[in-house]
């Protein structure tokens, strides 16, 4: 099943998408990096609901702690916290919520979610170290999930004990997910950047 997922996650790998790449080279405004921050918070908030529905008490306190480091993280930037405006994004958080309603779909969503988020948290770590002087709670968000490889893993043991269509459910539902961070992402370039 895993080979099926990570297969999932290739096509759409958030590394490879314009967006983080701009932020790697830091050829991103930092504008764009408060555009960012605002329009995603409204789903780095709906994480803990996701691990409610799998009964991880444990991790949905967790993610609420690490919404909070988000929205340090906007503030650091001299950003303002706001709903989602953008149609992406706003798509984005409708789709976190339908899939994060079962137990497998927000299996396959989350994964989506964790098992890229390590390498692209550490991608923004080392652009916003490298090209950005910014002041100090920019970072934290990131140095806290540029390691975070247990998630993603206790997600994986969690499929990998599904019946076959509760995992082709998960398998769909990670699909949706990685197609709908993709799109979040491309429609804050467009809106922040010149079109792709």
């Amino acid at each position: 099943m895993k080979q099926k997922l990570d297969a999932v996650l290739e096509k759409w790998n958030l590394l490879q998408h314009p967006f983080y790449q701009a932020w790697s080279a830091g050829t991103l405004p930092v504008e764009a990096l408060q555009v960012y921050a605002r329009e995603y918070g409204d789903f780095i908030a709906t994480l803990p609901r996701a691990w409610e529905t799998l009964n991880d008490a444990e991790t949905a306190d967790e993610e609420r702690d690490h919404a909070n480091l988000w929205t340090d993280f906007t503030a650091a930037l001299g950003g303002f916290t706001a709903p989602a405006s953008l149609p992406q994004t706003l798509s984005l958080v409708r789709a976190s919520d339908a899939l994060f309603a079962s137990r497998a779909s927000a299996l396959g969503a989350l994964y989506a979610f964790e098992a890229q988020q390590p390498a692209t948290a550490q991608s923004k770590l080392d652009g916003l170290k490298t090209h950005y002087k910014l002041p100090q709670g920019v970072e934290p968000y990131f140095e806290v999930h540029s390691a975070n490889w247990h998630e993603s893993e206790k997600i994986l043991r969690q499929i990998a004990s599904l019946p076959a269509d509760e995992q082709a459910d998960a398998l769909a539902a990670c699909e949706k997910m990685a197609s709908s961070l993709w799109d979040a992402l491309t429609g804050i370039h467009e809106a922040t950047c010149d079109p792709m």
